[in-house]
């Protein structure tokens, strides 16, 4: 398996048309060859600190967002010839209006599965 998580940093007003924009894109991606999985996350939550985690408690729902939404997409491949294969007509497709959303670039991590 192939994985890439993304990170991205939205504007506070564009969180309407990023989360249509998600939907979108994960329908696509789910009719390509070698895509296993395609979730969209958004950031609702936060730890209170470390000790809270290790007392077992629960995270704290966010109230407000100052400044960007965080999102993350959680993308499962067959191998990275798939990911690859995706990349380009996903790009072509909707890069235009992932960069209207964006507050920076987002940040891509790769990788294969350990366990």
């Amino acid at each position: 398996m192939f994985n890439e998580i993304c990170i991205y940093e939205a504007k506070i007003e564009k969180q309407e048309e990023i989360e249509v924009l998600m939907k979108e894109v994960a329908a696509f991606y789910m009719t390509q060859p070698g895509i296993l999985d395609v979730k969209y996350i958004k950031r609702t939550h936060r730890q209170e600190d470390f000790n809270a985690v290790k007392e077992g408690k629960p995270p704290i729902r966010l109230t407000r967002f100052v400044g960007k939404v965080t999102y993350m997409l959680y993308l499962v491949c067959e191998d990275e010839e798939a990911h690859a294969r995706l990349c380009k007509p996903a790009l072509e497709m909707f890069y235009k209006r992932w960069n209207r959303c964006l507050t920076t670039m987002p940040k891509i991590l790769l990788g294969e599965n350990v366990v």
